[in-house]
């Protein structure tokens, strides 16, 4: 990936992480910066479409390798994406020869480096639990649990979420089993919910054992995803925070497993696969992947 001259075509790299589809951009050396508008219009194309696009600009902090930008598919600006970063540090470590990077988002730097010849390891940050962190919009001081329910009131369908900001808003509702909602409908009326002024990542998790939990996730202006790597590491803290699990889990979503690890530092380590599918160009000027 080529950093474009302002007419020239923009390279990018279509991957995934666990079937999370990402579409990589390296715009370091070039001034350009996708609005939201040009970035939903690429997100439209079938050989566009992403549930993030990662833009890397020219690092702003000494040490890092690039500043960061990530589009959700309806363009809008997300603050992690933990699939995301992998696909990322796979991208530059073919490109450079390196296996350990910094990156900046607009969670803060990042660690991330290649673990083996498919498995990347991201140091996603710390997890931040107060009410105005994640943000809610009015005060829960255990959010280990906040009222929230959908559903009649008397039997409620999902209830009681634990919710935590890594990176991005998450809620994680603890069921018996993933499969039977219909995240679908329900994901959206959460994720809009006004209880989350900023929107929220919504999932359904099921502790299956101390170290084991599976996954689904609604994905704030993504949609229904076969994986989110923050999703994942929200449901690990929360998992291990409300003495579900331990700290050092298993997290199968519907693209696979990720390995989560929320360390003595209070870091959370995400360890998982990235492929890379094809490269392609964007046409500057109509947004066209050609």
């Amino acid at each position: 990936m080529t950093a474009p001259s302002p007419h020239a075509a923009i390279a990018f790299a279509k991957m995934n992480g666990l079937g999370n589809e990402i579409v990589v951009v390296d715009l370091r050396g070039s001034k350009k910066q996708f609005t939201s508008a040009e970035a939903a219009a690429i997100a439209a194309q079938p050989r566009g479409k992403f549930d993030q696009m990662m833009v890397l600009h020219d690092a702003k902090t000494r040490g890092t390798e690039a500043f960061i930008r990530i589009y959700n598919t309806d363009g809008s600006d997300a603050g992690a994406c933990g699939n995301g970063m992998r696909c990322v540090t796979w991208a530059v470590a073919e490109k450079t020869g390196k296996s350990a990077f910094k990156f900046e988002t607009k969670a803060g730097v990042l660690d991330a480096s290649l673990t083996d010849i498919n498995h990347i390891s991201v140091d996603m940050g710390t997890p931040r639990f107060q009410w105005n962190e994640i943000p809610l919009a009015e005060p829960f001081y255990d959010t280990k649990r906040i009222e929230l329910q959908i559903g009649p009131i008397d039997a409620p369908i999902l209830h009681s979420p634990s919710v935590v900001n890594v990176g991005n808003p998450h809620a994680i509702f603890w069921v018996d089993n993933v499969e039977p909602f219909d995240l679908s409908r329900i994901g959206p009326m959460l994720e809009n919910h006004p209880i989350f002024p900023d929107r929220a990542n919504i999932s359904l998790a099921h502790v299956q054992a101390s170290d084991f939990i599976r996954l689904r996730t609604w994905e704030r202006g993504a949609g229904l995803t076969r994986a989110c790597g923050s999703a994942a590491c929200a449901a690990a803290v929360s998992a291990a925070r409300t003495g579900r699990t331990g700290r050092r889990v298993t997290v199968v979503v519907p693209g696979g497993p990720l390995h989560i690890n929320w360390d003595i530092n209070d870091h959370i380590i995400m360890t998982g696969p990235a492929e890379f599918e094809y490269a392609g160009m964007i046409d500057p000027v109509t947004m066209a992947v050609i």
